[in-house]
């Protein structure tokens, strides 16, 4: 099995889960390259039923290496939870078995809220996008802004200060102009420093394992979330995700190159 990119060709719900499932078999790797938590799929694994968001769905599966790439806007709230609930499940998602890029931006409470507030100020004036209310896409403005926290600053408490002051300068004044109180450094700080000792753990230069595993000849997936439909450069915009969705975002949304991918597999649902 050459390294593969697995897509959605329409707005996602294709189905992309159950033939990721099944090439992950073959895999050693899987990858997520873009999204965050607002596309879950289900995963039946011997019997068991796996609901998965964030993670790459390899994770259930033994001696599969599984990565969130630096293209995913990344929860560790959600994180934490969705590992708790596999733990339950009898899966043991360690840091042998998942890699979290450590350049990979982080979703906080602020961004879930800010998705919240817009969208019901625009249900009032008829121009609703239709978000998850998850944070995604205030997340990537803030990647692309330049001011996000990624996973990495977490490791730097004494940095990680300032960068949350040229955050909340910006969203400070979202807040204030949308008639929302303003969100304190004090309670941003604690949500960052509550969460870094159980992510810090899994954070690695992922590019370079990567690179390593393909020198190796090991087989990569890479899993794609949503469709291509929802592409935010060539979707049916402005009702798009606020992430490139097409196969080529998995080069640059894990630090791979493109020369890496072997071939593209696009999902299709037959009727709807």
């Amino acid at each position: 099995m050459a390294n593969v990119v697995v897509v959605g060709s329409q707005w996602g719900d294709e189905g992309k889960g159950k033939i990721v499932d099944w090439l992950s078999e073959r895999a050693d790797v899987v990858v997520r390259f873009q999204g965050g938590h607002n596309a879950g799929h289900t995963l039946v694994v011997d019997g068991k039923v796996y609901k998965l968001s964030l993670l790459p769905s390899g994770v259930v599966r033994e001696g599969k290496l599984s990565i969130i790439g630096n293209g995913v806007v990344f929860d560790p709230h959600a994180f934490v939870a969705e590992v708790k609930k596999l733990k339950e499940q009898g899966v043991d998602v360690t840091p042998e078995r998942l890699k979290i890029a450590e350049n990979t931006a982080l979703i906080l409470s602020l961004h879930r809220e800010l998705d919240g507030f817009r969208e019901d100020a625009a249900s009032n004036s008829g121009t609703k996008i239709g978000t998850t209310r998850r944070g995604i896409g205030p997340a990537y403005e803030d990647k692309v802004g330049r001011r996000a926290v990624r996973v990495m600053d977490l490791a730097d408490l004494e940095t990680l200060p300032l960068k949350v002051d040229r955050l909340l300068t910006h969203h400070n004044a979202l807040r204030r102009g949308l008639g929302h109180a303003e969100a304190t450094h004090e309670a941003v700080m604690q949500e960052l420093t509550s969460v870094a000792g159980e992510v810090l753990p899994y954070m690695d230069r992922v590019w370079k394992v990567l690179d390593d595993k393909r020198r190796a000849g090991e087989r990569i997936l890479f899993e794609g979330a949503q469709g291509t439909l929802l592409d935010i450069d060539h979707g049916t915009y402005p009702f798009v995700t606020s992430s490139n969705t097409v196969a080529g975002q998995a080069a640059a949304g894990s630090g791979t190159g493109p020369g890496a991918i072997g071939y593209v597999l696009g999902i299709t649902k037959a009727y709807t």
